[in-house]
């Protein structure tokens, strides 16, 4: 058995900024950061509009902010959730300035802030259209000077240690303890058995349970299938938000983004003939939160027969457009469009999970000495629908709040030390290697295809009893491959991913109400 203070599941801004607050106010503890990629890959990364946070009081408020976000979230965001995260923006995003994290400034060296859809105020730091990156980098470096931590890539976590694996332990379901994890070591393929006191997950979103996001491969919903099989509190599911502006391709997997923030900057939406349509949809027309155009895009297409809708740029600043956005002007470049003479393809794509493990003010889920923190979590500040460049606000706002009681908890001596000797080594004997990478690839396909076409941004009745009907199939076949086989990274994740789509599916068909990112068409009273 490996036996750290805190394991850390994820690398991301969440993960990361957590690891970096503990390791710092708790030098004699140690914390141990696992991914299951490389250090710095994650939907972290890809995050390029920004960091929302209040930082013009002249101009901006945090009641502003607030009633922005309540206004994005439908109706259900938490009150109180939204309060913290608002006022608590400007110490965290001074903390990473601090560690080394640079965001753009204008002529008077105050931010230049950028605006997003649903925000009435500019209000977005960022750095330059690679935001994520620079924030990534920062932490990185911050983190690789102190010696209480250790970063393991290529470890992906198989299944969360509770009550369930220890041999005669009676437990009830309701009140179980996180005792740590087992972990696959990528490279050697040896199954370890990790013990921490503290267990955080932050593992990012689950982007890859459709067929097309903007997430990078690795967001699989790690963390919400681990979460699920051991019994935590999961909710708001059904909220996925899908970005209005992927840059249109006929493949399958990762798009690449076009940031909210280039339509902030004042892009308009044209049909693939060249025509006007979000004035049809919404009076902010472009500025319109992303729900409404997400849905504004979806209708036109099936209006139009069309693949794709397009993004016009051809009328911009080409200067100050290339200062904000040098990355998506080269990587629409590079796929042959000149966003100064073409008509930019585009086509909504899953972005963000709006719900996730339900967790307290400080992180804390229903699972005893697990928190969680980032897109795999439900805070209650997103709701129905997440305010544009809200996601990094909160990852850091929560990562310190579970900081600061993962320090409080530590002192503590209730962490159950006489069952660690009790929990199991992997059991993989009578297991055998599966060969049938191609089974795995097929039912990966099928699951994708089924969430694409029958639980996306529009949906109905029939499409989701059709499509719990057909995961459950897929479902079945997921955990007979796995009775038998040695795990692989492969079938881990199509486990997890099967989860998720059950999650999405079931939780989609108990709403009652169109609400933000969800949208049944049979709920619609006007339909």
């Amino acid at each position: 058995m490996i036996y750290t203070d805190v394991l850390v599941i994820g690398s991301g801004i969440s993960g990361l900024s957590y690891a970096l607050k503990v390791a710092q106010q708790r030098p004699e503890a140690k914390i141990t950061i696992v991914t299951k990629a490389d250090n710095e890959e994650s939907n972290t990364k890809y995050a390029q509009g920004g960091v929302a946070v209040v930082t013009d009081f002249k101009k901006d408020s945090f009641d502003k902010h607030i009633e922005d976000t309540l206004r994005a979230g439908d109706g259900l965001c938490k009150r109180e959730v939204v309060e913290i995260v608002v006022k608590e923006g400007p110490e965290r995003i001074q903390e990473i300035v601090n560690w080394g994290a640079n965001f753009d400034k204008n002529d008077s060296q105050s931010y230049d802030l950028g605006r997003e859809g649903g925000h009435t105020e500019n209000r977005v730091v960022h750095h330059k259209d690679v935001t994520g990156a620079e924030i990534e980098r920062a932490l990185l470096e911050a983190l690789s000077s102190l010696e209480n931590t250790e970063l393991l890539n290529h470890h992906y976590v198989i299944d969360l240690i509770t009550e369930h694996h220890i041999p005669g332990e009676s437990f009830d379901k309701y009140n179980l303890n996180c005792y740590g994890a087992y972990v696959l070591d990528i490279k050697t393929q040896e199954i370890k058995k990790m013990s921490a006191k503290i267990t955080l997950m932050a593992t990012g979103g689950c982007g890859h349970v459709y067929k097309n996001t903007t997430n990078p491969i690795i967001a699989t919903g790690d963390g919400i299938g681990l979460a699920h099989r051991a019994k935590a509190k999961i909710s708001h599911m059904q909220f996925i938000q899908f970005h209005p502006t992927a840059f249109y391709s006929n493949r399958s997997g990762q798009l690449s983004l076009i940031s909210e923030a280039v339509r902030g900057f004042g892009a308009k939406l044209r049909t693939a003939s060249g025509e006007p349509f979000m004035h049809k949809y919404d009076e902010r027309e472009e500025l319109a939160s992303r729900d409404i155009v997400a849905r504004a895009i979806d209708s036109e297409m099936k209006l139009l027969g069309d693949d794709y809708v397009c993004l016009d740029c051809r009328h911009l600043d080409k200067e100050a457009f290339l200062e904000h956005f040098p990355n998506i002007y080269q990587q629409c470049k590079d796929a042959g469009f000149d966003m100064f003479t073409d008509l930019i393809p585009v086509v909504p794509a899953s972005h963000y999970l709006c719900g996730g493990i339900d967790v307290d003010l400080y992180g804390q889920s229903s699972i005893k000495n697990m928190f969680a923190v980032g897109e795999c979590t439900n805070t209650g500040l997103h709701g129905a629908n997440r305010l544009a460049s809200n996601s990094l606000l909160e990852a850091l706002v929560f990562a310190h709040r579970a900081a600061i009681k993962t320090v409080e908890r530590l002192t503590e001596d209730d962490f159950h030390y006489n069952n660690l000797h009790r929990i199991p080594e992997w059991d993989a004997e009578g297991l055998t290697v599966n060969d049938e990478m191609v089974l795995l690839s097929y039912l990966r396909k099928q699951l994708q295809s089924l969430m694409s076409d029958l639980v996306g941004i529009v949906r109905s009745n029939e499409r989701l009893k059709m499509a719990l009907r057909k995961e459950d199939e897929i479902y079945r076949a997921v955990k007979d491959i796995y009775k038998f086989s040695i795990l692989s990274p492969q079938l881990s994740e199509l486990r997890n991913i099967a989860s998720v789509a059950y999650l999405i599916i079931s939780q989609s068909i108990e709403e009652t109400e169109n609400r933000g990112a969800f949208y049944n068409k049979d709920l619609d009273k006007n339909a």
